[in-house]
């Protein structure tokens, strides 16, 4: 795919590396929302939404029970915003 056609359709959209807690699962992965309001309210804006789903893309599973199991990798997981027990961005380092 062109470097142009990439552009259009990436450039509407406001993406955040994050850190998600779950009952079961830690999760490392790119979240999306489109380009309404303001970038630091990205995640805000995700919580607050009326989906019951968020995009989660390069991401890594982890087993908060089971830490002796391999860590996943995804390019794509869909989870259902009911599960989320805390969301925060991640840090260039993290």
């Amino acid at each position: 795919m062109a470097d142009d056609k990439i552009d259009s359709l990436t450039s509407g959209v406001w993406s955040e590396r994050v850190f998600i807690v779950t009952n079961d699962y830690e999760i490392k992965g790119d979240v999306f929302m489109p380009k309404v309001g303001k970038k630091n309210r990205l995640i805000s804006d995700i919580l607050n939404s009326t989906k019951s789903f968020i995009a989660v893309k390069n991401c890594s599973l982890e087993y908060r029970l089971l830490k002796d199991r391999d860590i996943e990798h995804y390019d794509f997981l869909q989870l259902n915003l009911n599960s989320v027990i805390l969301i925060r961005p991640l840090g260039k380092n993290e």
